[in-house]
């Protein structure tokens, strides 16, 4: 299988810019030190969930685009997305005592204990969405005649 350039680029770009949003939620709400070492303590969990993510983009950007590769995208790139936004999203619940809310620390308690189990959700989305689309674009290389 024929790996397009620009497919490439969009993938990296996209792990690279997944892993700088979580570096920066952190660093806006704690510190950049904290962000640095939360990664050093999740990295086996952030890594693969970066490298799917970006994966995901990749094929997505190289094949025909369909109804069905549209949704099913949208839902692992979402379940992605919000697995590290779930990881990071307890921090957020440091400011609101600030703004005047209070009451989420039972929230708070919710995030923090079930953390792994939402990267273990990411990632494993991430992989069922990469099969789909490496099953699409193998559908559609056969429907080509073996054209890549």
């Amino acid at each position: 299988m024929k790996i397009n350039g620009k497919a490439l680029t969009y993938g990296i770009l996209a792990g690279i810019g997944i892993l700088l949003f979580y570096i920066s939620v952190l660093t806006i709400f704690q510190s950049y030190g904290f962000a640095l070492s939360e990664f050093r303590r999740l990295w086996l969990w952030i890594v693969p969930l970066a490298l799917g993510f970006g994966m995901q983009i990749g094929l997505y950007t190289s094949i025909k685009h369909d109804a069905a590769i549209n949704t099913g995208m949208a839902a692992s790139g979402g379940v992605s997305g919000g697995s590290m936004i779930a990881c990071c999203s307890h921090y957020l619940l440091n400011i609101i005592p600030l703004i005047g809310i209070t009451g989420l620390s039972a929230f708070t308690s919710f995030l923090m204990a079930y953390q792994k189990a939402f990267f273990s959700i990411g990632i494993a989305s991430s992989i069922l969405g990469i099969i789909l689309m490496l099953n699409h674009k193998s559908k559609m290389k056969i429907m080509k005649g073996g054209l890549d």
